[in-house]
């Protein structure tokens, strides 16, 4: 009767150890999500910083160089054709061109920088998905169902919004 009733205690004891070891996984990997989340929305915001940054800093660059492109030539046309006024002289000579690397360089840039941030977007979204798994799914649900459902913040515009709640796109006119 004693080894029935030790075999049974050490069958128990092993049970209450593997379910408390399940219990710390399960409760660890919750916690790691909640942390990996809150990293990412720090990572989320520092790219969205830089991504404005870095396009508006590009973009004075561009006015910049476009304001001192029209003081270059209108200085230049100015000291040309005020001497003789020969205003012809222009289909002869060699003008300064606008050079349109700038725009392309501009616009890489944002599509570049935009890619990046949506990239991050969909990180934090699956972080996300991951959590609910842990929580909501079988055992998972077990020991860690009943924490809080992690709210992430995911950014979008006031047209991507409506466009949900209408369900329509009609709107695909870039240049009105």
């Amino acid at each position: 009767m004693k080894q029935i009733l030790l075999i049974i205690g050490t069958v128990m004891c092993l049970i209450i150890l593997f379910m408390a070891g399940l219990y710390f996984s399960y409760s660890n990997r919750e916690i790691g999500l909640k942390n990996l989340a809150s990293a990412q929305e720090t990572a989320n915001k520092v790219i969205a910083d830089k991504m404005w940054k870095v396009i508006a800093q590009k973009a004075e660059i561009k006015e910049s160089y476009k304001k001192d492109f029209e003081q270059i030539f209108v200085t230049g046309m100015q000291e040309r054709y005020s001497k003789d006024n020969s205003i012809w002289r222009w289909i002869q000579e060699q003008n300064p061109n606008v050079d349109p690397s700038i725009y392309k360089s501009l616009m890489d840039t944002v599509e570049g920088l935009r890619a990046e941030f949506t990239m991050v977007q969909v990180k934090l979204r699956d972080i996300k998905r991951e959590h609910d798994n842990l929580r909501t799914q079988v055992p998972g649900s077990w020991f860690v169902g009943n924490r809080l459902e992690l709210k992430v913040i995911i950014v979008t515009s006031d047209k991507t919004e409506e466009m949900f709640v209408t369900e329509k796109e009609n709107d695909v006119k870039l240049f009105k």
